[in-house]
């Protein structure tokens, strides 16, 4: 059996956090909860099983459907971390995705030149004698 990171910690107990949902919603079982939180039932089997932990989807779900803060859910099933770390190369462009990002911005500054070049040549003709 695969047990997440969060798993390690002695105090995550996820069941807890969802005996609480099911008491707060006034849910029957497992199913009514994963209908309310509007995910697949083998979800909250395996989160009971600690096979899968509860993410941040998940988390923020519970919060809209329930109103509870995020730090009470995060708090009831025994997550006690105050930061999560993130890698440094986390949500940063790979490279070849920065160079096609700055070849489309050159070419949308070169594109946008020649048009403000004749915005400016028009506006002058433009100018008409108008009667009233």
């Amino acid at each position: 059996m695969a047990h997440h990171a969060l798993s390690s910690q002695e105090s995550y107990n996820p069941n807890h956090l969802l005996d609480i949902l099911l008491g707060k919603m006034q849910l029957k079982n497992d199913a009514a909860l994963s209908r309310m939180l509007e995910v697949a039932p083998p979800v909250i089997s395996k989160i009971r099983h600690h096979r899968l932990p509860v993410g941040a989807s998940l988390l923020i779900r519970m919060h809209e459907v329930t109103g509870m803060s995020i730090r009470d859910l995060r708090d009831l099933m025994g997550d006690r971390r105050t930061k999560y770390r993130l890698s440094d190369a986390q949500g940063r462009p790979k490279p070849e995705e920065k160079a096609a990002q700055q070849a489309a911005q050159q070419a949308a500054q070169q594109a946008a030149q020649p048009q403000a070049q004749e915005t400016q040549g028009n506006d002058v003709s433009k100018s008409g004698n108008y009667a009233h």
